[in-house]
């Protein structure tokens, strides 16, 4: 025999240790051969969708495409440099994003929390005691060391449904980010395309003021030299008033908008520079919608609505589980070691424990709780079911109107911008005819009034394309993608 397991200290310690690696073994064999979970396993329930997107086309439904205009990335649909530097501004700066970031780092940490009830839990104690008795003259020092170790047994997966739980609302979170980006984009390069809409119309309004400020002067030249009237002045007087109301309230709207631009990107309101002009936009040849069965995994409210309804499908098997018994595995060792001194003598003392046991708790009479909670886990997973269902119900119906607006806002630009010309060519040959005399001023008047009005609604209507377009995008799950 070795002398060193012959010494009664070594003997208790190899027992101390071998109880304790005894109970992290049994701890593992029991998991390796738990396999049952309680509650409804998750598949993705089945939704009737739509086979093509409507529209308002004379050929029908959209064609289902395989590609989708959704799958660009939003700086090859944006191409305006300002623009694009302005999402990126937001992608970094904005604070509901940095929130939805904050969220994804809150159940990152609650999934932490929730997983490490899986595995064996254990601490360490230390107590230090001394002294002297002044009546026996005795010196005393006392240590105490201990660890305790504690092992939930997961026999009817309690502890893995709230795992799957936890991370099912994790990625949730993240989807929900997702969102935040998608929504963000698709609001800056909205906003931007209003301010231009905005700069648009202000030009056309400025440019008719300094038209109609020639044509008075013009009209005045004539009234003194009494080809015109004092009333042909004041008519054309209508006119510049009429426009030159407008600019104030038109740079009000752009100061305002630059704002609301400048609060998406996460800064304080000021002025903000411009790349290409409205006019200038280039505008895709075509918007594939996609097939309608990619839209669900496109769409990141989609994703994020589905991962809610695992998170409470697990939820359920988390209610079942709590009817069933709940047995846990605990060990503590550890060893007390002392000096004392006794008449000039020295004494050494060790002592060692240690010891091992099991709990098991059974509910038998909760008053209805469980089964309360257990029909509040299955009415929680129905209503982010229906959720689910509707969010797609809504994707499609958000896709559908999307495509005919902005089908249908081409065409009114197309038609407007016809109108424009047609004004334009009317106000030309007015001007040659009251030139000529063969006309009163009261023609060219009405033909600039609505020429005026003409200009402000093309733009008005260049806008609300490429705002479409946008919508459009963003309906499609597109704007998300880094």
């Amino acid at each position: 025999m070795n002398s060193s397991d012959s010494q009664p200290g070594n003997r208790r310690s190899r027992a101390r240790v071998s109880g304790l690696a005894a109970l992290t073994v049994a701890a593992f064999a029991m998991v390796s051969v738990i396999g049952c979970m309680v509650g409804p396993n998750y598949h993705r329930p089945a939704v009737q969708t739509s086979a093509a997107f409507r529209t308002l086309a004379t050929d029908g439904p959209a064609q289902a495409q395989v590609s989708s205009y959704g799958d660009l990335p939003w700086w090859e649909v944006f191409h305006d440099p300002r623009l694009q530097d302005l999402i990126r501004k937001g992608l970094k700066q904005n604070y509901d994003l940095r929130l939805a970031a904050e969220r994804i780092n809150s159940a990152r940490a609650q999934l932490a929390v929730t997983r490490s009830r899986l595995f064996p839990q254990a601490a360490g104690n230390g107590d230090f005691n001394g002294g002297k008795d002044w009546t026996t003259q005795t010196n005393s020092n006392f240590l105490t060391l201990t660890a305790d170790a504690a092992f939930q047994l997961d026999l009817f997966g309690k502890l893995r449904r709230a795992t799957e739980a936890s991370r099912a609302e994790l990625l949730a979170s993240e989807d929900a980010k997702q969102t935040v980006i998608l929504t963000l984009v698709s609001d800056i390069a909205a906003d931007y395309y209003t301010l231009l809409q905005l700069d648009l119309q202000l030009q056309i309004t400025q440019e008719t003021v300094k038209t109609q400020t020639d044509s008075i002067r013009l009209t005045n030249f004539r009234l003194d030299n009494g080809v015109a009237t004092k009333l042909d002045v004041l008519q054309a007087q209508q006119v510049l008033d009429t426009a030159d109301a407008q600019v104030p309230d038109l740079e009000r709207l752009i100061a305002q908008e630059e704002n609301a631009i400048s609060i998406l990107i996460g800064e304080y309101p000021e002025g903000l520079g411009r790349g290409l002009r409205l006019i200038e936009q280039p505008l895709p040849p075509e918007v594939p919608p996609g097939l309608p069965s990619a839209l669900m995994e496109r769409r990141p409210d989609i994703r994020e609505a589905e991962q809610l309804v695992v998170a409470t499908n697990a939820r359920i098997g988390v209610a079942k589980a709590e009817f069933f018994p709940q047995i846990a595995l605990t060990g503590s060792g550890g060893g007390a070691f002392g000096r004392s001194s006794a008449f000039s003598s020295l004494m050494d003392s060790h002592l060692g424990i240690w010891s091992y046991g099991a709990q098991v708790s059974q509910p038998i009479f909760t008053g209805g709780a469980l089964r309360g909670n257990l029909h509040l886990a299955q009415s929680e997973n129905k209503r982010a079911l229906i959720v689910y269902q509707q969010t797609i119900q809504r994707a499609f119906g958000d896709v559908s109107d999307a495509l005919i607006g902005y089908q249908k806002n081409r065409e009114v630009r197309v038609r407007q911008q016809q109108t424009v010309a047609d004004l334009l060519e009317t106000v030309r040959i007015s001007n040659i005819r009251y030139t000529g005399g063969t006309t009163t001023y009261l023609e060219v008047l009405d033909g600039q009034r609505s020429l005026y009005s003409a200009e402000l609604t093309l733009a008005a209507a260049r806008g609300d394309e490429y705002r479409s377009l946008v919508q459009l995008y963003k309906a499609l799950g597109g704007g998300w993608q880094q």
